[in-house]
């Protein structure tokens, strides 16, 4: 029996109202009535417009672009809960933004990511539901309970589907070394072979060299990450894999469409065919592409939302 709280409540700032809305439909409840906006110096204002006193509340809100505006509606609509006595509070983050700042790289560096984290679980937070971190460890950073979500098993069902039988003609290949995990389970998934691209700089002003462990002549390849930013390193490795190795058509999935800077235009211009993304992030109306495949990410959020509300484990979900 659940003790946590006596009804589920979806609450959605203003980074993923559309995830939101899907969530709360697969749950067959309504969205929660609340409102974020700005004052006019722009600090940003939550109104609960509905009681969360005893309830289970969880907030959708990705921390992406603009990403102070969207960590500051989280924490303050956290408090805001907290402070109305909700149950117990899940902050359901399907980007996690500051997630590559885990380490520090180099001397006097923050570790922004553990700051975030720290915000997070200080505002009221009693536990955190993400999809595909940059880094793994960062579930280490929270001093509370992390439900870590995958996109892989999405994308890959959507490659199953286009590839059917035809396993041999494809190829899965990470952009770089340091993907070749998410690569290599991906493939597995897939029942496909799997090739690297190695790329060197060999001296300072002199362009990078791709290598390509692995035989890609003749195949369509396909590109995995768990998220494309500005897009250079995905647009170099496709035109590596068509000029160099010889593939015949490139695909790119990633989970998150950070797509910032020049990225859309990279894209554009790619030698991509097909680019499949997971909705954890609002592509703005002007950034759409033809290549973009977008796929909806409601059906497992809800079916871990459902879970974790009836304290049953999240790790077994079937996707």
């Amino acid at each position: 029996m659940n003790f946590h709280g006596k009804d589920i409540k979806i609450f959605t700032c203003n980074a993923n109202r559309a995830v939101a809305q899907q969530i709360a439909a697969c749950l067959g409840i309504p969205v929660g009535k609340s409102e974020v906006t700005c004052f006019s110096d722009g600090e940003i204002a939550v109104s609960l417009h509905e009681s969360v006193r005893g309830s289970e509340c969880f907030i959708v809100q990705s921390t992406c672009a603009p990403v102070n505006d969207n960590i500051m509606e989280l924490l303050i609509m956290i408090d805001a809960m907290k402070r109305a006595s909700a149950a117990r509070i899940t902050a359901v983050i399907p980007y996690f933004g500051y997630a590559r700042q885990d380490r520090k790289a180099k001397a006097r560096d923050p570790i922004s990511a553990k700051l975030v984290a720290d915000l997070i679980t200080t505002a009221g937070a009693d536990r955190v539901l993400t999809m595909d971190l940059h880094a793994a460890q960062i579930q280490g950073f929270f001093n509370i309970p992390v439900d870590h979500l995958v996109g892989a098993p999405i994308l890959a069902n959507y490659f199953k589907k286009k590839i059917g039988n035809d396993t041999d003609d494809y190829i899965v290949v990470s952009p770089d070394l340091g993907s070749v995990t998410r690569a290599r389970n991906f493939a597995t998934r897939l029942g496909c072979p799997i090739a690297i691209i190695d790329k060197r700089r060999q001296r300072a002003n002199v362009c990078e060299v791709m290598n390509i462990i692995g035989d890609v002549k003749g195949k369509e390849v396909i590109l995995v990450d768990d998220m494309i930013d500005t897009a250079g390193t995905l647009c170099n490795a496709a035109q590596a894999v068509v000029e160099i190795g010889g593939a015949t058509e490139v695909y790119a999935g990633a989970t998150h469409a950070v797509l910032s800077g020049p990225a859309i235009e990279r894209i554009k211009n790619s030698v991509i065919k097909e680019v499949i993304l997971l909705d954890t992030i609002t592509i703005p109306e002007e950034n759409m592409l033809d290549k973009f495949t977008i796929l909806p990410v409601a059906p497992v959020f809800a079916e871990a939302i459902e879970r974790i509300y009836e304290d049953k484990p999240v790790s077994s979900i079937s996707i």
